[in-house]
């Protein structure tokens, strides 16, 4: 087989055996890979919806993309799935590094885990070796230690994928590691993997990855890579990070901080992408396999009283949820937040918006003392977020406990309104640092992303046309360039439509999704004249997007079987009912009327139901999942046509 290595290998860690099977041929063309293809093996073993995150029979899915393995740029990104723990819904996560492409090595375009272990184990594969191993000596470790002690185990050469305390100890926002400093950090996988006392998989590679048309697929892949060094965005991505852009949103007065209460800071300079290298915090730019842009950050802190402290990152987001929305504008308080998170297992971003409705909370007198073990919370005050970090991923008093079940839980059992103030939708999930209440088609891509409220299964950057090449995508999407502005509701449903195509086919091919929605090197149509070439599967720009569409219809069926309605595609109570504190747009909000125009003009793109938000028999049937129809029919829930 050309491009894939033609295999799915099972993992029951329970019964600690193993078997393969092959990629369905019909799959390679209807889901294309990653993602897509792990959308439908989700569906096909999970689809009941009494299989919660926590029961025996959820599995979790890792795959790298259908070119990941070659010398195509950027495309060494690894998809996992599951039934997530955050919002009990689809979850897909996504994570660089380079154990992916390590896993496409040893032969193997998927692995899914099935089962519970008695007690803690890791998998161990060297090409056809796969073996389920003790992992006594690893539980309790740390991300760095556990990283260490597989490398000293099974040699330099070969990549781990780990949890961290947080993710042992069952906590939602937990993440899961690779190539250590890399995460797959949204949606609480890694609380999927503890609950399955699955710590780590350890994998080494020498099987080669062919592909059909060797001379075609070089020349897209070299047209992609001078695509990107082209770019504007990919070069201020390389020189800066992604927190390069951060001081020109907070002009823009869309950088929310204090919990989303002020969307402009003062002096925000030393927690930009340019402080890093201002200060001589950032020591190296490392890039994911196979990587033109090197966007991912490597920064220590080498004087004072915090010399030592090294750590991937941080990111735009990082600077966000534990810098600017705590109040923290101090660079080295941000980094020494991070190196914890990032030690622990945690994800970032919902760390920090756990932590400031904790804060908010406390300055309410919702929480008090007694609820935070002692912890005198407040903006700005670096000790006490990292003592809350500490007891957030490992469940350490009652602030610990409370924060660890996440918002969705938190704000339930805490009541007295808290929900109002906690950034989160109705799915559950909390929400990454876009101000949507100044950016319209984020604000619907947030809304109906079907893993809750974030940018990564939708990434509408173009919108701001903040470059010539975003512009462009603009006007091929919409017919005209005027609408490249974040402030219109016309037409954001059209470019969601087609970010949502883009960004899934980005993903299943394995290639990151900055280099086709936030740099614009990869497009459609080299993406398709490139796995025609990989191969040897007739694809044109038309059907390789329609794939985008069919696995994005799949995904929202399977949130359909665990009751997700219109009413889940929504926005947080605090950007719905209170207005922007200031700049261009003060007092603006995502208005129910403005996003349910946007939602009805997005269900007829997708010809879903306008009602319900379910998908129709006659547009499952027309995109080839009658069977999920059917499906769909016995529970009731299929839309009247």
């Amino acid at each position: 087989m050309f491009g894939h290595q033609g295999k799915i290998l099972h993992v029951d860690i329970g019964k600690r055996t193993s078997w393969i099977e092959d990629i369905p041929e019909e799959w390679r063309k209807l889901y294309i890979g990653s993602r897509g293809i792990n959308a439908r093996i989700l569906w096909d073993y999970c689809k009941n919806p009494e299989i919660t995150w926590d029961d025996p029979r959820n599995i979790i899915i890792f795959a790298p993309g259908a070119v990941t393995g070659t010398t195509a740029p950027a495309s060494g990104r690894t998809s996992v799935t599951t039934v997530g723990c955050t919002t009990g819904l689809y979850l897909k996560s996504n994570t660089g590094g380079h154990w992916g492409s390590e896993l496409k090595y040893a032969g193997y375009d998927h692995l899914v885990v099935h089962g519970v272990a008695d007690k803690p184990v890791y998998i161990h594969i060297n090409d056809d070796l796969v073996e389920v191993l003790d992992a006594k000596k690893l539980w309790g470790k740390d991300i760095i230690e556990t990283d260490k002690l597989l490398k000293k185990w099974h040699g330099e050469e070969s990549r781990g994928l780990y949890i961290g305390p947080a993710g042992e100890n069952l906590v939602r926002a937990a993440s899961i590691h690779c190539s250590l400093y890399h995460a797959a950090g949204r949606g609480g996988g890694a609380a999927v993997m503890g609950k399955k006392k699955l710590k780590a998989i350890s994998v080494r590679g020498t099987k080669p990855v062919r592909v059909k048309d060797p001379k075609k697929f070089a020349e897209v892949a070299e047209e992609m890579r001078e695509l990107l060094r082209a770019d504007s965005g990919a070069q201020g991505l390389h020189q800066f990070g992604t927190a390069g852009s951060l001081a020109g949103v907070n002009e823009l007065h869309a950088f929310p901080g204090k919990n989303w209460q002020t969307g402009y800071t003062e002096n925000v300079f030393p927690i930009t992408g340019q402080a890093l290298n201002a200060g001589g915090y950032l020591k190296r730019r490392v890039a994911c396999f196979g990587c033109t842009i090197g966007c991912h950050r490597y920064s220590t802190i080498e004087k004072g009283p915090n010399a030592g402290i090294a750590s991937g990152g941080p990111e735009y987001e990082t600077f966000g949820a534990l810098g600017n929305g705590p109040g923290i504008v101090n660079t080295e308080g941000v980094l020494l937040a991070n190196e914890m998170c990032n030690r622990l297992g945690l994800d970032t971003i919902t760390a920090g918006g756990v932590a400031q409705w904790a804060i908010e909370s406390y300055e309410r007198g919702v929480l008090t003392k007694k609820d935070t073990d002692g912890i005198d919370l407040g903006w700005g005050k670096i000790p006490e977020l990292l003592q809350t970090i500490e007891a957030l991923a490992y469940r350490k008093g009652k602030l610990g406990n409370l924060l660890g079940d996440g918002l969705k839980i938190a704000t339930k059992k805490v009541g007295q309104d808290s929900y109002k103030w906690a950034i989160m939708n109705a799915k559950g999930l909390e929400q990454s640092n876009v101000e949507t209440r100044s950016a319209k088609a984020y604000a619907l891509a947030f809304a109906v992303n079907p893993r809750g409220n974030d940018h990564l299964m939708t990434e509408t950057f173009a919108e701001f046309g903040a470059s010539p090449e975003s512009i462009d995508v603009i006007e091929k999407i919409t017919g005209d360039k005027k609408w490249a502005s974040p402030h219109y509701t016309e037409f954001r449903a059209e470019i969601v439509r087609w970010h949502e195509d883009c960004y899934e086919i980005t993903e299943a091919l394995g290639f990151c999704v900055f280099t086709s929605t936030a740099a614009y090197g990869v497009n459609p149509d080299n993406m398709a004249r490139l796995y025609t070439a990989a191969t040897g599967i007739e694809m044109a720009e038309d059907e390789i997007m329609l794939t985008g569409r069919r696995v994005c219809t799949l995904e929202k069926a399977f949130n359909v079987t665990r009751g997700a309605t219109r009413e889940h595609d929504n926005l947080p109570w605090r950007l719905m009912n209170e207005g922007a504190a200031s700049g261009p747009l003060k007092g603006a909000t995502n208005s129910q009327k403005e996003l349910d125009g946007m939602l009805d003009r997005y269900y007829d793109l997708h010809e879903w139901d306008k009602t319900t938000s379910w998908p129709k028999r006659g547009t499952l049937e027309k995109l080839g999942l009658k069977d999920v129809a059917d499906y769909l029919g016995k529970l009731g829930k299929l839309p009247k046509e």
